[in-house]
């Protein structure tokens, strides 16, 4: 059978027509699926009450939150807080979203002789001691994580906790 040069460019057409179609309803599904997804109103209600929990505490420190993809969502560096922390918060949430834990328990797993030793050096360094927290939404799905660095990690967590918890109670 013989095709014209017509007949391939509808052939072409239609096909860029499915593909622009698929593409649509992937991207539209995708995006219609995403009521537990962390939106930006409740990343400065949690960042603002960590802010709030440090400044009650007197201390300085940088708060990172990700959203549920790992993507950085909110940052703020609070005045006189260490350069260094702005990359330990921000690898501190990803941390804990990457693998769903509090940065501080997953570090006990990874001392010398632990199930999942040397682990920090994955994913482009992960921070495996305390002051990463998953976010949970009401229904305990988690859809973030936050990351504060900057005090001891006694209080880099205690802020953390704080801050997960604005938008779960």
């Amino acid at each position: 059978m013989f095709i014209n040069t017509i007949q391939l460019q509808m052939i072409h057409f239609k096909l860029k027509i499915t593909a622009v179609l698929v593409l649509f309803f992937v991207t539209y599904s995708v995006y219609a699926q995403t009521p537990n997804e962390l939106n930006h109103e409740q990343a400065l209600k949690i960042i603002l009450e960590a802010k709030k929990q440090a400044e009650n505490m007197t201390v300085s420190v940088n708060i990172a939150i990700v959203d549920a993809g790992a993507n950085l969502k909110a940052f703020i560096r609070m005045d006189e807080s260490f350069l260094g922390s702005i990359d330990v918060s921000i690898k501190k949430a990803k941390t804990a979203r990457y693998f769903n834990i509090d940065t501080g328990k997953l570090g006990e797993l990874t001392q010398p002789g632990g199930i999942i030793y040397n682990i920090e050096h994955s994913n482009g360094g992960l921070i495996t001691f305390p002051g990463g927290i998953p976010i949970k939404n009401k229904d305990g799905k988690i859809i973030g994580a936050i990351g504060v660095s900057g005090g001891t990690i006694e209080q880099d967590r205690t802020i953390a906790i704080a801050g997960a918890k604005a938008i779960t109670y």
